[in-house]
């Protein structure tokens, strides 16, 4: 494929967590940064400010460990999946994305999906404790409880799985996935740690002969 750099010979590259699916930053590449991504495995940009090659992650340490490589449908923008190995913001924050247009700060990271906002929202009302939510209410009866919740919704999921239909199916999914965070949550089990593990199994068995 032809890529289409512009007249300064740079492409924008945005960065996305490989694991979350979260966007990390924005950096730019020229022909020689691309090739280098490519040959070591790991991110380089161009400096824009100090025109030269840059090694992400080359003095902290959080180098971004490339996954995968896709262009856009005008081949002139590079996504960039990969692992970082620590934050990727020069502020310490793991996603550069944390601010408002107003200046105001957002988030550490922006939400790469529903279950990010869910995982967020189960943690407040495990702090805040509202009279009204059910999920603090289930917090409030403790580890037990929400483990017997996790059994009984499970079983409900095999259930429908075998026996209902589509829609029944997709409540019963929906209810255990749910009470799976609130699990995880109540045992400060970050959602991240458990899809970092589907990973490396996943990896495990690519690279099984």
């Amino acid at each position: 494929m032809q890529l289409h750099f512009d007249t300064n010979g740079l492409m924008p590259a945005i960065i996305q967590d490989a694991i979350s699916g979260r966007i990390l930053m924005l950096g730019w590449m020229n022909a020689e940064s691309l090739q280098r991504t490519r040959d070591s495995g790991q991110v380089w940009f161009w400096s824009r400010s100090r025109q030269e090659l840059w090694h992400k992650g080359a003095t902290s340490g959080n180098v971004l460990r490339v996954r995968e490589l896709r262009v856009d449908c005008d081949a002139d923008c590079i996504l960039v999946r990969a692992e970082p190995a620590g934050p990727t913001c020069h502020t310490g924050r793991a996603s550069c994305f944390w601010q408002s247009p107003e200046g105001e700060i957002v988030d550490d990271a922006p939400s790469a999906s529903f279950l990010d906002d869910l995982e967020r929202i189960i943690q407040q009302r495990r702090v805040d404790a509202p009279e009204a939510s059910y999920t603090a209410r289930l917090f409030a009866k403790g580890r037990f409880k929400i483990a017997q919740k996790v059994g009984e919704e499970g079983l409900e999921t095999a259930m429908a799985g075998v026996a209902q239909d589509d829609n029944r199916l997709t409540d019963e999914a929906a209810d255990l996935l749910y009470h799976l965070l609130v699990l995880l949550n109540e045992r400060g089990v970050p959602l991240r740690d458990v899809l970092e593990r589907l990973a490396s199994r996943h990896r495990q068995q690519v690279q099984t002969p």
